[in-house]
């Protein structure tokens, strides 16, 4: 079964470089939390500091990658408290409302 065509919402397309860039709906934004707190994740090497730590993805525009992270940080850190959290709304940050 293929997936269903998403709503486009807005679209450009260059006409020099040809590409072009859709805004899709979606229902939300996936988010991995852990113990009900939302959380950032950071990967580093402890036998050297090049090239430095690096921040991985905790937020998605699908479910399943959010579900696949959670139960893999679950089962590296032998939990059960992480979990993946539908935001559909919150407060604007930008622009700023004035």
């Amino acid at each position: 079964m293929s997936r269903p065509k998403p709503s486009v919402l807005i679209e450009h397309t260059n006409k020099q470089s040809y590409k072009t860039e859709q805004v899709l709906a979606s229902e939300g934004v996936w988010a991995v939390f852990y113990d009900t707190t939302p959380i950032n994740l950071k990967t580093s090497n402890m036998l050297t500091q090049y090239p430095g730590p690096k921040y991985k993805k905790v937020s998605f525009s699908n479910p399943g990658h959010a579900i696949n992270l959670a139960r893999k940080l679950n089962t590296q850190f032998k939990t059960d408290k992480f979990s993946v959290v539908l935001l559909t709304q919150g407060a604007q940050v930008f622009p700023n409302a004035q």
